[in-house]
């Protein structure tokens, strides 16, 4: 039995819907290991005594900066991150309820035709 012109329609958005809920996911475990690399990095820094030789990446290069910059730096990185995260599990909760709204819709056309 061939399903319905519009439930496939409403299957197809949900694969769509599915596949972003996936990215966002991905977005999320990105942002959550760059935020503790960072947090680490900052702990690790405070270990260092004031006046330590301190370098910081720039490509392929190692640059010498001053131990409070690179501490301002790496603060003001977790400040972005942090808003970043929120953003994101917004964005997951939004996708996520959408996802459940359209698996609902989708089982009651379903039912409807009389395919379970």
């Amino acid at each position: 039995m061939e399903l319905p012109q519009n439930v496939q329609h409403q299957l197809a958005q949900f694969q769509q819907v599915q596949q972003q809920a996936q990215a966002i996911s991905m977005q999320k475990q990105s942002v959550d290991l760059q935020l503790k690399e960072t947090k680490k990095a900052v702990e690790e820094l405070n270990k260092v005594e004031e006046g330590a030789d301190v370098y910081k990446t720039a490509g392929t290069l190692l640059i010498k900066v001053k131990k409070d910059e690179m501490t301002k730096e790496l603060e003001d990185k977790i400040e972005t991150l942090e808003l970043r995260e929120k953003t994101v599990q917004r964005q997951e909760e939004r996708i996520m309820k959408r996802l459940q709204e359209m698996q609902t819709s989708i089982q009651e056309a379903m039912k409807g035709t009389g395919i379970q």
